[in-house]
């Protein structure tokens, strides 16, 4: 049978910062900055949460189906470490923008970096189930970092230029026309570390060389695992590109050489010819976002198919990572059909269209930041605040965060 992916779109906010000049700002060490291979971050606007991007990522989606095609949407998962709740789940809110049948799971896994891939293959498993035939799932991965205090002693200062916030939203069905996965090609790998976590919502703790190290253990074990379940796997010849969760593009790249070294026993050459060739087409995107948590794996798999050459059909092995930890690598065909198919959707549009703050602009989101912390009983959110930003909205028929009344978040489009 036939699964995976049958639609997938991105949103990423209306704003992003140029890193270079946040590095400078913060008297980064730049020969150390230039390895992290990071352009810009997206930055979250007052009027914008995990729960509006995911929607206007999904939105165009939808309005691609017809009403029977978004009937067959039964089940939809929200996948984040970004929960505005601790009991309600953001799916409810975004079911009800999105206008969908109630008859419908609706669910939240909260798992790190790996959630994405841990809502995907869950999808994936209740389609190969056939216990509802026909169906559909909506996956949808979306996190957000909003800046509020810089500790420049802190040992996780490079942390704040490659933090972003997005969402990637998957159509998961029989009709697998972007990615069909490889099944039973999965690889499980994780235990228990204190590399990073999220202890408030607005705020990564952590030991960053401990995370890189744990990313890189996973990365290897990961892939030995898949091995042993898909005999003859080879990590050079079995897989035309990579896609990795991209905490920032240095950590892919670090990964991708270790696992050529042990692997392949490599040179140096022969290990940058293929970065270059394999696994740069997935940084594209994720270079102009910064790491979205739980979002980054499929932001890296959408650069990959969108910037890929699919002239003829591709195998691509996927690595997800999540700290704490848990990680997989599994793997997908991808064709020229699947190609077109995305950029429909215009990726590279939305994020080059975004605006480009100033450092002052950016530090002035820190003031509503703070005033929108975890379990915010009322705010109302001032349009006016960023109206540059906010003018790449209006007009386009776009989900954007109110108000908060009671606890309960308000949206309207715009």
């Amino acid at each position: 049978m036939n699964v995976g992916i049958e639609a997938m779109n991105i949103y990423c906010g209306s704003a992003a910062l140029d890193v270079v000049d946040l590095a400078k700002a913060r008297g980064l060490n730049m020969d150390r900055f230039e390895n992290l291979l990071m352009k810009y971050k997206s930055v979250p606007m007052p009027y914008e949460d995990p729960i509006s991007n995911g929607v206007n990522a999904a939105k165009p989606i939808l309005d691609t189906l017809s009403d029977e095609e978004k009937d067959n949407i039964d089940l939809v998962i929200t996948c984040t470490e970004s929960g505005i709740d601790f009991g309600k789940s953001m799916s409810t809110y975004i079911h009800h923008y999105l206008k969908l049948n109630r008859n419908c799971r609706l669910l939240e896994l909260k798992n790190a970096c790996y959630s994405g891939t841990a809502g995907f293959q869950m999808a994936v498993n209740y389609i190969l189930s056939q216990t509802s035939i026909g169906r559909k799932a909506l996956v949808i991965c979306t996190d957000i970092m909003r800046t509020s205090v810089v500790d420049e002693s802190n040992k996780m200062s490079f942390a704040e230029p490659s933090t972003g916030t997005g969402a990637v939203a998957i159509l998961v069905s029989d009709k697998p026309t972007i990615f069909q996965v490889d099944v039973g090609a999965n690889g499980y790998y994780g235990y228990e570390v204190m590399d990073t976590c999220r202890p408030v919502p607005d705020k990564e703790a952590g030991d960053a060389d401990l995370s890189l190290l744990s990313y890189l253990d996973c990365c290897e074990n990961a892939f030995k695992e898949y091995q042993k379940r898909v005999i003859e796997a080879d990590y050079l010849s079995s897989f035309d590109y990579l896609s990795f969760h991209t905490p920032f593009g240095g950590m892919v790249k670090g990964a991708h050489r270790t696992n050529m070294r042990k692997f392949k026993k490599a040179s140096p050459h022969q290990i940058e010819a293929d970065f270059q060739k394999r696994v740069l087409p997935s940084l594209n995107y994720c270079q102009k976002v910064g790491n979205i948590m739980g979002a980054t794996t499929h932001l890296a798999l959408a650069s990959t198919i969108d910037n890929g050459d699919f002239d003829t059909p591709k195998r691509i092995g996927v690595f997800s990572y999540g700290s704490g930890c848990c990680s997989e690598f599994y793997s997908g065909i991808v064709t020229s059909k699947s190609q077109e198919k995305l950029r429909q959707f215009e990726l590279d549009k939305h994020l080059n269209d975004r605006y480009i703050l100033s450092i002052e602009e950016y530090e002035n989101t820190f003031k509503f930041n703070e005033d929108l912390k975890f379990g915010t009983e009322f705010y109302k959110v001032d349009y006016t605040m960023f109206p540059k930003s906010f003018n790449l909205v209006k007009g386009k028929n776009r989900l954007v965060f109110s108000e908060i009344k009671n606890f309960h978040r308000i949206y309207s489009w715009v």
